[in-house]
């Protein structure tokens, strides 16, 4: 996060100096790959979870969604689940033992038992669901595509508090994928490579880290799709990231 600095302003002529913090964009940071992994290519992945050693996956399209357990280390699925054909899943959230699951357009969202993927519960939420990620420290916090996070009551599901997200005052839209990791939401741009880190008390952007060259667009053939996916190994201090049919699941460090 950027250093706090005083700053004396002189106003001309009557108009107040635009603060400075509006005016300057945040840093973009590189990364270095720790390791990879195999993940499925025909996953259309949409949310990711890493939770005692496994990840937790949601993937979509009409059709082909599915909640999974996969082996980290291999990629194997080791447990699946379908979803009805009329939904688009959307992202994923461990909350306790449940797991949360959005949808696109449908407005619903479903609650799973973690072991058993037994349905829970459903609840609506008045918009598109993107993504979702839950810190027991910060919440349960959820995008639609456009330039604002929602933070939702982790029991009720219902919307407390919602943030604009900016950088240099400027709004950052289409935001998908979200994960908290130490303090902070980071969240995928949809149809770019860059993610953004989010300070949740104000929505500003702190800093991006640029994925660009994680696995460069000349390499994608079809049906690989974008970046997609960001998951925190908390115990670790571990990040991952991956796309919509990628075959890699990459380990990263932000510098």
């Amino acid at each position: 996060m950027a250093a706090v600095s005083v700053v004396s302003f002189v106003a001309v002529r009557g108009i107040s100096p635009e603060p400075a913090a509006q005016r300057r964009s945040a840093p973009v940071q590189s990364f270095t790959v720790v390791n990879s992994f195999p993940h499925d290519p025909d996953a259309f992945t949409q949310g990711l979870v890493y939770a005692d050693g496994e990840f937790l996956e949601s993937t979509g399209l009409f059709g082909e969604s599915s909640l999974r357990r996969v082996e980290s280390a291999t990629g194997k699925v080791l447990q699946r689940k379908a979803i009805d054909a009329q939904y688009f899943a959307e992202g994923l959230a461990l909350v306790g033992d449940a797991l949360v699951q959005l949808t696109w357009q449908s407005q619903i969202g479903f609650v799973y038992d973690r072991k058993t993927f037994t349905l829970r519960r459903t609840f609506q939420y008045q918009t598109e669901g993107w993504g979702i990620a839950y810190d027991a420290k910060g919440g349960l916090v959820m995008s639609d595509g456009s330039d604002r996070l929602m933070f939702l009551d982790p029991k009720t599901y219902v919307v407390t508090r919602t943030i604009r997200v900016t950088d240099a005052g400027r709004p950052v839209p289409q935001l998908n994928e979200l994960e908290w990791i130490e303090g902070e939401i980071w969240a995928n741009v949809w149809q770019t490579d860059r993610v953004a880190r989010i300070a949740p008390a104000t929505g500003a952007v702190t800093a991006w880290v640029d994925f660009s060259t994680l696995w460069p667009q000349a390499r994608r053939t079809p049906p690989a799709d974008v970046l997609n996916g960001i998951a925190y190994d908390a115990a670790g201090k571990r990040i991952f990231v991956t796309g919509k049919k990628w075959p890699r699941v990459y380990e990263v460090r932000a510098q």
